[in-house]
């Protein structure tokens, strides 16, 4: 496998395709906005100018894209990956999408003898940058099995969940988890700040016990600066919460916590908050009349 035809270069597809090349892979590359690629085209990527180019002669298509919208559009609409791939072709879509979707997907790639995965990552623009994400896949062990050397490129903790549709139901469970641990963390940083103490002092003494994450080490220390930078864009995190509460009421799952988080993000964002990272979060606790 030497050829990686690769569509979605935001914060993480950016870095992903740079580990990519690091580990030997050559790559041709598809976005909506060429100015996105300018400084990964000067690095050697190849371009192509539409979805159907940068499946030419692929031996593996990877897609890290915005919304579901988008990849069923580049998955189904006219001159779309499943009708441009060669048989025996990986198809990764790495986008956190919904389950439903991966399954129609595998089903149409399956039927065209490709080799379809869901394998949305977790660890954010530090983890696609350090090549450490989680990644998480849904397919056959076949497909996953082949497409593992691209997986070790980018990610360092990789597990396959399941058939179709695994991946995104686990990375959903990922964010369930995360909604509920930025809210703690947004609330220990109000709550210490309005009491006087030093928040930069509380993490370096809670940092080693039960209140320890990442969360803690990574975005904490920029909910204390109001560096809101995105790691991770709010309106994705809504988009991804969204997805989660659909599947959770498929799944007939009561997550009182999820619909908490969801509507104060949705807040943020309703005043101007979503192109901002998930760590102006703390925002809504300092400045509640936003």
């Amino acid at each position: 496998m030497k050829t990686i035809g690769f569509i979605g270069l935001g914060v993480m597809g950016q870095s992903m395709v740079r580990n990519l090349m690091k580990h030997g892979f050559e790559v041709q590359a598809y976005t909506r906005t060429k100015e996105k690629a300018a400084a990964l085209l000067e690095e050697g990527v190849t371009w192509c100018d539409s979805v159907r180019d940068v499946c030419r002669d692929a031996d593996a298509v990877i897609t890290i894209v915005g919304y579901p919208s988008d990849v069923e559009s580049i998955y189904f609409d006219e001159g779309n990956i499943l009708d441009s791939a060669e048989p025996g072709t990986l198809l990764i879509d790495m986008t956190t999408s919904s389950p439903k979707l991966a399954e129609r997907i595998a089903e149409t790639a399956i039927e065209r003898s490709l080799l379809p995965l869901d394998a949305p990552v977790t660890g954010g623009d530090v983890g696609a940058k350090n090549g450490t994400l989680s990644i998480l896949v849904g397919g056959g062990e076949f497909a996953f099995n082949k497409a593992k050397p691209l997986f070790e490129a980018m990610g360092q903790s990789i597990e396959r969940m399941g058939y179709a549709g695994s991946g995104q139901y686990a990375k959903l469970a990922n964010q369930i988890a995360i909604a509920g641990i930025m809210m703690g963390n947004a609330e220990m940083l109000a709550f210490s700040k309005r009491a006087g103490i030093d928040p930069e002092a509380l993490v370096r003494t809670i940092r080693g016990g039960a209140a320890g994450s990442w969360t803690l080490e990574n975005l904490v220390p920029r909910m204390i600066v109001e560096d809101y930078a995105p790691g991770f864009f709010i309106k994705h995190f809504i988009k991804d919460m969204t997805l989660a509460i659909e599947s959770a009421h498929e799944l007939q799952v009561t997550l009182p916590g999820l619909e908490l988080a969801h509507r104060l993000y949705s807040i943020l964002e309703e005043n101007g908050y979503g192109e901002n990272g998930t760590q102006a979060l703390i925002e809504y606790y300092l400045h509640q009349d936003v």
